[in-house]
């Protein structure tokens, strides 16, 4: 051995190990499992362990949790297929109201994360929520009522149990021939609620999946949204039914004077708030419901981790966990979502990559996320090259620590393209003309921003005169103090407004 061979050989040998993924078997497998309408902070590894989420927790302890992920769009159907295909809501324009109600046509089915990875060799699967509908070609309006599943993602999906908006509407079960599958959703089984029968089609994908093929099984939880008994699994509840949880100091009995007048006139959240989340015990019977479904997903979750154990999957598995959008629940004086402040935007999302070196585990990021990034990244993690099409940013080179962070995002973009008035609207063959007429009243209260590190920007860009809101979150994190006529803020503000522009004018390609 010559003595410059030697020198390299035994550089290696004392340099410890170089690879973040230095355990990885090939192929990962991936999960991703998304919530329905979860608060960012309902969870115990953001700061609330009265929520009693010890599973997901200690995912987030070998894993790395984002303290500043965002949805691009808090709604659900826009949301799930920004996720999906790594798209801004205004290039996608799948969405509930007019001009951007539009299915998602199979082509740009075609070029998402799931289909991708099928081509690539997974096995790939699907349980719940779908709430968007595919046709062959992108079509308006989008009614949502002729999903079709089987006939529009069948190629895609080798493992189905999905449903529209709940669990009975529009279900469709594949493989029809896995007796196991059909057993979970039979019709009048005595069953303890939607989420655990999630959790039980989640256990069925991993026992029917080969040793031999690497998988990605997408989870789509009903759960947190809606509030019945029957949305519940009322032993669950028990813990949480007479508990008191801390009110944020954001939240406002009746009606909140300081929105602007378009959203109090027009946005659904301000009558929902009045009848739903109003009051302090009006709050603490719906905080307390959303953390019974949250503990009950969290359930599932530690179910399947320790079915992945039994497997010996988990450590070739990444797991990624995150809602679709968030909820106010009484923040702001409202009760909905889709306007941007931060319970409605700010996402939970917590990466968990069974590959990854203890040492760089349980991790916080500081870096700005945004949904727009979960398809790239997944495909990445797959050894894959994200389509042209995609608009986000692969982020594994945030996860593996080998992202130069100066090159990383500054901003980003959020967008809300919803109106209550046309949600009503939708199956109107003049809808577009109601949407005109709309703008032109002043009921519009459409919005684009965009969230830095410190600030919170956003316009309401349809209003005449427009209606702007800034918040400078290191001083003022619940967004109490609108700074947009403050003086001393008029270059930030003009700062902000020549980049959203920028970034929207990006989004729309």
């Amino acid at each position: 051995m010559t003595r410059s061979v030697f020198l390299i050989f035994m550089a290696l040998l004392f340099a410890g190990p170089i690879d973040l993924f230095a355990n990885a078997k090939g192929k990962p497998n991936i999960i991703f499992l998304m919530t329905d309408d979860q608060r960012w902070d309902n969870l115990g590894c953001y700061g609330r362990p009265e929520f009693k989420t010890p599973n997901i927790d200690q995912l987030a302890k070998q894993g790395v949790i984002f303290d500043q992920a965002f949805n691009t769009v808090a709604i659900c159907m826009p949301s799930r297929v920004t996720m999906m295909t790594g798209r801004y809501a205004s290039s996608h324009r799948v969405g509930f109201v007019a001009p951007n109600d539009y299915t998602l046509s199979q082509a740009d089915f075609a070029e998402g994360y799931p289909a991708m990875l099928k081509k690539a060799g997974y096995r790939t699967g699907f349980i719940g929520k779908v709430g968007f509908t595919v046709t062959e070609r992108a079509q308006r309006p989008n009614s949502g009522t002729t999903n079709l599943y089987k006939e529009n993602m069948g190629e895609v999906f080798d493992f189905f149990a999905g449903s529209e908006t709940v669990p009975t509407k529009g279900l469709e079960l594949w493989p029809v021939d896995d007796p196991g599958l059909q057993k979970i959703y039979q019709e009048g089984r005595k069953n303890t609620g939607r989420t655990l029968q999630t959790g039980e089609a989640m256990l069925r994908f991993l026992d029917t999946q080969p040793k031999d093929q690497p998988f990605c099984l997408s989870v789509s939880f009903y759960a947190v949204k809606h509030d019945s008994n029957n949305h519940l699994h009322m032993p669950h509840f028990e813990q949480f039914k007479d508990y008191d949880f801390p009110v944020p100091s954001n939240w406002v009995k009746g009606d909140n004077e300081k929105l602007p007048q378009v959203v109090k006139d027009h946005a659904r959240g301000v009558p929902l708030h009045r009848q739903r989340s109003s009051t302090p015990a009006m709050h603490q019977r719906l905080v307390r419901r959303f953390a019974s479904q949250g503990f009950t997903v969290d359930q599932q979750v530690g179910l399947m981790v320790e079915k992945l154990k039994k497997m010996g999957q988990l450590d070739n598995t990444v797991i990624i966990y995150t809602s679709d959008n968030g909820r106010f629940q009484g923040s702001h004086g409202l009760f909905d979502k889709c306007i941007l402040y931060e319970e409605a935007v700010r996402a939970p999302l917590i990466i968990f990559d069974g590959r990854m070196a203890e040492s760089k585990q349980g991790r916080r990021e500081d870096a700005l996320i945004s949904s727009v990034d979960m398809a790239p990244t997944m495909l990445s993690l797959a050894g894959l090259k994200p389509p042209s099409i995609m608009q986000g940013h692969d982020l594994s080179g945030i996860l593996n620590q080998t992202q130069n962070m100066s090159e990383w995002r500054d901003a980003v973009l959020l967008e809300n393209l919803f109106l209550v008035s046309m949600f009503k609207a939708k199956r109107k063959p003049n809808a577009e003309e109601i949407n005109e007429k709309e703008i032109a009243a002043n009921k519009s209260y459409r919005s684009r921003g965009l969230r830095t590190d410190q600030w919170k920007y956003f316009v309401y860009y349809e209003h005449n005169p427009r209606i702007e809101e800034l918040y400078d979150l290191q001083k003022d994190p619940q967004e109490q103090n609108n700074l947009v006529n403050n003086p001393e803020f008029a270059e930030v503000l003009s700062k902000l407004r020549s980049r959203t522009e920028e970034m929207y004018s990006e989004a729309v390609k």
